[in-house]
């Protein structure tokens, strides 16, 4: 029976008493966990208190869901192969109000909130960005009231734990579901048939309607696994559904009594390959099938569940453009566009073109990069062994995409072989990045510079034919995570100073503005960050055993390891300020601490080669009695949310020095300057807006442009000419190659700094000389500190724009055709 509004639950008035909240916690831990509070540990307590808070956010999830359901609203599906949420406690506490009630019901009970908080698992359901991004756009649309789902993999490991041995990256199994998810449900109930190769039938025995059947060889059954996701003061609770594989046979039990041990297993070790890792290594075969039946696993159930419930709902899908909206979080579930072609058309029957109209309407596409490479391609044969059908269905609308492009828009064969959704340049291979973009009716970058390059790089010819398809949608990052939650005492500190308003208008930080030249609030402003380096500088301590001058000034560089994020840059000018204060020890120099974390893909070599770089660079600074007291260098292993975190509140300085034209956005750029730390970047991604917003002279930018870096790349460059021109870059380097950070292997990178001799893909030494110059420049600023602090607030007081809840509210009403709640 379905509920009439006014009888569906409300949150209580005593959600909020801490001695209720007590008592709820006790329940819990007896009647849930299975302990007397008087033997309980630490790992019962965080159970216990998760669960309360479970409990609380479920009110409002089944009021959110029953309403969206009475109100025939238009709901959201966010398909993301990532969502890095990070730990989720303190998140869905700080939203629903209760974290200093829920606090002081655990002092109640003489348990110490943040020591059970730490003990917390990081959900290993991303890598980067990406899936920072995913997480904060679900916790954006849940505060601004957009009915919601998104949809990944329960990854059993995620990406891998990176351990450090001997200065080298270490992959090893991430076990954050060791002692289950107190958060998620096991929906058994939203179970999907998923198959994977086989053949395909033809039947026209009607004579007027082409049918086809799949029959695929193998199948695995997708269940759903669901997590609330709580909006800012409860506004709206919306759903994580992560899909689990399970084989449909767990074991061939007349195989095992025979004694085949291991292949009765064989189905069984398949399905649970499907979501065991995020990102399998796919430079061999086997890797790439790998990761094609994960896109497509996490792909089809998702769609088998959007229209199971559309077609409940409503009966029949001519509407499902104005009550579903469908946004692909980059290439990965671009079979998307196929997988529900073949839903309409093969299971319920709708013809091509309808089918086609429906598809495109729904279905929105997110791209995040400009790398031609990044845009995911897979080999034709392989793409028709394991999805007979949607090759078919790719052939069909590259067919009459081609058509379209050669008789109503003339093109070359030159531009007919851009935008064919097949590559014939060498292997055939299907361009998902191609079929994205013709599949849905908005494409979106991600900055406003990005958005641009788009047109021109690699969709120009794709854009010709759609000219209205492209738009921007810059990137934003949640403030209550990285501002409220991240930096409590920086935000108690805005709160006594112009007021909560800004708690609620993320874009009210203005009102900081008066106060940047104020010497009392930059006393205030200067002991927090103070009080956040002190805490960054205990951390350290514990996990690497180094210790380090929170006075200094704290250099920050965390990403994926990559070349175009120019890591290496950062480092051979640490190499250099190394020789610089070993030569003149007399100067009075800056003190720094340069601190680098991230991940390098498994089979990157050069990523990996850059982090055993840094930890052999850090090896020999830190142990020099000279240098030692005005720099060090510090790699912390093992980059996720919950170190992310403590770094981003006690950054002075964040580095965002992509080689220009690279980075499609980011977003702990905004992370960063939020906190009040200055960028050092290049004209890139949102880089670029940001200076825009807290103004030019509060942002330090160096480095070539894009449309310079495309110049030398297209007219050829000499970088030895330019190495040999810069003595410091030329020394700098020579050390590396030449042994002097790694005695043990004096060769060791010999071939990473020949490349850049080379060839300098990504404009190492083209930038070094300015990247130098403008960390000099950041010394002088730092050297006084009225103008640094003044700089600093200003940041902090102009990054409200940045909010993900602005980038949401446009994505609702330029892609999605949906109202989101007013301010």
């Amino acid at each position: 029976m379905t509920l009439p509004l006014q009888a569906l639950p409300t949150p209580r008035p005593e959600f909020e008493d801490p001695a209720v909240l007590a008592r709820e916690v006790i329940d819990r831990l007896t009647y849930r966990v299975g302990k007397d509070p008087k033997v309980a540990k630490p790992h019962d307590w965080l159970q216990a208190t998760v669960l309360v808070t479970r409990d609380r956010a479920i009110e409002y999830w089944m009021n959110a869901t029953r309403q969206t359901y009475l109100e025939g609203g238009k709901r959201v599906y966010y398909l993301s192969l990532e969502f890095l949420i990070g730990r989720l406690m303190r998140d869905a506490l700080s939203n629903l109000g209760l974290l200093d009630s829920m606090r002081s019901a655990l002092k109640l009970l003489d348990v110490d909130f943040d020591e059970i908080a730490e003990l917390e698992a990081d959900a290993a359901l991303g890598n980067g960005g990406l899936g920072r991004l995913a997480a904060c756009f679900m916790e954006s649309m849940a505060t601004v009231g957009i009915p919601a789902y998104g949809y990944g993999i329960r990854y059993r490991h995620g990406l891998f734990r990176q351990e450090i041995i001997d200065g080298w990256q270490a992959e090893m199994p991430e076990t954050w579901l060791e002692h289950g998810n107190p958060w998620e449900f096991d929906r058994r109930e939203a179970a999907y048939t998923i198959g994977f190769g086989g053949r395909v039938e033809y039947n026209d025995a009607n004579g007027k309607t082409e049918h086809y059947t799949w029959h695929p060889q193998e199948r695995v059954t997708a269940t759903a696994y669901d997590t609330p996701v709580v909006g800012w003061r409860g506004a709206r609770v919306n759903t994580l559904r992560l899909w689990k594989a399970d084989p449909i046979d767990p074991i061939r039990l007349d195989a095992f009594n025979a004694g085949d041990h291991i292949g009765s297993l064989t189905e069984s070790n398949r399905a649970d390959a499907l979501t065991r890792v995020l990102y399998p290594a796919d430079a061999s075969p086997a890797g790439q099938e790998l990761r094609l039946r994960q896109e497509y696993f996490f792909s089809s159930a998702s769609l088998q569940d959007i229209l199971r419930r559309h077609l409940q709902q409503y009966g029949l899908f001519d509407n499902l453009p104005e009550k579903v909206a469908i946004q692909l979080n980059d290439t990965h579930p671009a079979v998307c566009v196929a997988e529900l072609m073949r839903l309409l058309m093969d299971v319920h029957e709708i013809e091509f073109e309808d089918a086609w109209k429906l598809t495109v309407g729904t279905i929105g596409y997110t791209n995040h990069t400009l790398l031609p490479e990044a845009l995911e391609s897979w080999p034709v044969p392989l793409f028709e062994r394991l999805l007979p059908r949607h090759m078919q269905i790719i052939y069909e609308i590259n067919a009459r995409l081609l058509k379209t492009a050669r008789h109503d828009h003339e093109m070359s064969d030159d531009e007919i072989r851009s935008i064919s959704l097949i590559d014939e340049s060498g292997e055939r291979r299907v361009r998902m990045g191609n079929l994205a973009f013709v599949g849905a009716h908005a494409v979106n970058g991600v900055a406003a510079m990005h958005s641009e390059l788009l047109k021109v790089t690699v969709f120009k010819d794709l854009h010709r034919i759609y000219p209205d398809r492209i738009n921007n949608k810059t990137n934003g990052i949640t403030p209550r995570r990285w501002l409220f939650q991240c930096n409590p005492g920086l935000t108690q500190l805005i709160t006594d100073t112009i007021g909560p308003v800004f708690l609620d208008d993320i874009e009210r930080l203005r009102d900081l503005e008066p106060y940047a030249t104020d010497a009392g609030f930059q006393d205030a402003f200067a002991r927090v960050k103070r009080k956040n380096k002190d805490a960054l500088t205990d951390m350290v301590r514990d996990r690497i055993g180094l210790r380090i001058d929170p006075n200094a000034l704290f250099d920050i560089q965390v990403k994926r390891i990559h070349e175009y994020k120019r890591q290496l840059l950062n480092i051979v000018e640490t190499v250099a300020l190394y020789d610089q204060i070993r030569t003149h020890p007399e100067r009075n120099w800056v003190p720094r601490v340069k601190i680098f974390a991230g991940k390098a893909a498994p089979t990157y070599h050069n990523a990996k080669l850059i982090i055993k770089l840094a930890n052999d660079v850090a090896r020999v600074v830190n142990s020099n009695p000279i240098v030692r007291s005005v720099l060090k260098v510090v790699f912390l292993p093992n980059y996720n949310v919950s170190m992310a975190e403590m770094l981003v509140p006690a950054a002075d300085l964040s580095e965002q020095i992509s080689t220009a034209g690279m980075e499609a956005s980011g977003t702990g750029n905004m992370k960063f300057a939020l906190n009040g730390a200055l960028t050092i970047g290049t004209l890139d991604g949102a880089n670029v807006e940001i200076r825009e917003a807290v103004g030019p002279e509060n942002i330090v930018i160096f480095g070539l442009t894009d449309a310079e870096v495309e110049e030398r790349r297209q007219n050829g460059h000499d970088p030895r000419k330019v190495i040999e021109g810069s003595p410091e870059l030329s020394q700098a380097l020579s050390a590396i190659a030449g042994g002097v950070f790694s005695p043990d292997d004096p060769g060791r990178y010999a071939e990473l700094v020949g490349g850049l001799y080379d060839h300098d893909w990504f404009m190492v030494a083209s930038d070094f000389d300015s990247y130098t110059a403008a960390q000099r420049r950041v010394d002088a600023l730092w050297s006084d500190p009225s103008v640094w602090w003044e700089k600093a607030i200003l940041n902090t007081a102009r990054m409200g724009w940045f909010s993900s809840d602005r980038t949401i509210r446009q994505y609702a009403t330029d892609i999605w055709g949906i109202a989101p709640r007013p301010d």
